[in-house]
């Protein structure tokens, strides 16, 4: 990237200014020094931070904004804490961020009550969206505050409300609201949930302002909406993005037709653990342009859906970042890191807890490393006779090869669709004969769809993964 400034003492070192790192103090505790959520506000660019565990730790982190000559203001209602959440209030013209609100003049003030809280969502109230929002903790507290008086109430435990029990480590994550309902996120995953996927603490779930109701029992990470000041905007689609065992999963909720599940490869493993999983997001990040981190992987997302269907989604990039937020400032796009994380020296190799910005274009991430993965609808998984997969996306990937295995006995079929327009218009492509439990097929080079599906002709345990290099 070329000098984004003409002050040469300004230094830049492929998008990113060390002067802007933020670093949490080696005492009593190292920790973790994340940046969870920018966003462009009142003339700067805000952006607030996260430590693992507030108590004892995280001195020099907090509410920070930049101006346009990169000058960086630790602000003085600064507070110490674990906060990835933002959200722009629009009846109210404030952007809350942590358990921050900030006015269009750049005045700060704090929602006290929740300064303690692991803040990692806030989303539009169902019943009074113009003075009241919800808050989201990432132990499952569940508040709705309002945004004139800064009050604060208590509304749900959600580690009860969502049978998150046991030995799991609850881990929410987001929240958004549209179509009627609130939709939360629940990361848990642990080694022992790849043993025993059935025990996952992980969550999907929904609230309709009366009942809650568990969509999906494994980890989710994200949930986001285009839903605009109406909360109950029966308009674009409701997404949610998690993973199991077979590959990264991709919800979306449409007016007309409910929850729909697509499945998307996994770019990498390194953050399919709760701990590592920070923070997938979906963004709006040019005019109407929308972009999906999950995975390790960059996709390019329509902000809208046509024939109650998601096509045009497309692979861009692969990367092992850790990006707690994303936006645009300035016409930058700017991503937010998580650059060392010692936690109390378990990374020995970590140091002083820091994090920085990176600031580029948005055609930049097509240079970032080439879509790649590997993934599939099943992984021992019970599959019933003539029953179709989720399915699973084949865009924008270069080479391509399946493996199924397949307990049905032999000579078992598998048959192989693809929706190439990808609105859901299926066209047989071939018919895989497993024998001895195993078959592959290597795609032609070229080939490709929007979207690729797999139907057993027998019931049994069976496992498809799909490689993409």
């Amino acid at each position: 990237m070329s000098n984004i400034t003409n002050n040469p003492a300004l230094l830049n070192i492929s998008g990113v200014l060390p002067h802007l790192a933020v670093k949490a103090d080696h005492f009593p505790a190292r920790t973790e020094t994340g940046i969870g959520a920018l966003m462009p506000w009142a003339g700067v660019l805000w952006f607030i931070t996260y430590v693992a565990h507030k108590a004892g730790s995280g001195g020099g982190t907090g509410l920070f904004s930049i101006d346009d000559s990169f000058t960086i203001v630790k602000h003085p209602e600064s507070v110490v804490g674990t906060y990835a959440n933002r959200m722009i209030h629009r009846e109210s013209n404030n952007l809350i961020i942590g358990p921050h609100k900030i006015d269009t003049d750049g005045n700060v003030s704090t929602f006290k009550d929740l300064t303690d809280v692991r803040l990692t969502a806030t989303c539009r109230h169902l019943e009074d969206p113009a003075n009241k929002v919800y808050f989201l903790g990432m132990e499952g507290e569940f508040f709705e505050a309002d945004v004139r008086t800064m009050e604060v109430k208590f509304l749900a435990d959600l580690i009860k409300e969502l049978s998150v029990g046991g030995s799991t480590l609850p881990h929410f994550k987001s929240a958004s609201t549209n179509h009627h309902r609130v939709v939360v996120a629940n990361n848990s995953y642990y080694p022992e949930d790849f043993i025993n996927p059935e025990g996952c603490g992980g969550r999907l779930a929904e609230w309709d302002g009366k009942t809650w109701k568990i969509l999906e029992r494994t980890q989710f990470n994200t949930t986001a909406c285009r839903g605009g000041p109406n909360p109950n905007n029966l308009g674009p689609a409701t997404f949610a993005v998690g993973q199991d065992r077979a590959s990264t999963i991709f919800e979306v909720y449409l007016s007309d037709t409910g929850w729909k599940t697509y499945r998307l490869p996994k770019a990498t493993h390194t953050q399919d653990h709760a701990w590592t999983t920070e923070w997938p997001r979906i963004r709006e990040v040019e005019s109407e342009r929308w972009l999906m981190n999950a995975g390790g992987m960059f996709y390019e997302l329509p902000a809208m859906t046509y024939a109650d269907s998601v096509w045009g989604l497309r692979p861009i990039s692969t990367h092992l970042r850790i990006i707690g937020d994303f936006c645009s400032w300035n016409g930058l796009l700017v991503l937010a890191g998580d650059q060392t994380t010692p936690i109390n020296d378990t990374n020995l190799e970590g140091g002083q807890p820091q994090a920085n910005l990176w600031f580029g274009k948005t055609d930049d991430l097509w240079q970032f490393g080439k879509p790649s993965g590997w993934g599939g609808p099943w992984w021992d998984s019970k599959v019933d006779a003539d029953k179709p997969s989720d399915p699973y996306l084949m865009t924008g990937f270069d080479k391509k090869c399946l493996h199924i295995n397949h307990d049905g006995g032999e000579g078992t079929g598998v048959k192989i669709q693809v929706d190439f327009m990808g609105h859901g218009r299926w066209s047989d492509y071939e018919t895989l004969t497993v024998r001895e439990g195993y078959a592959y097929h290597v795609f032609p080079e070229g080939f490709s769809a929007h979207w690729v599906r797999l139907i057993p002709v027998r019931e049994g345990t069976a496992t498809a993964q799909f490689f993409y290099t």
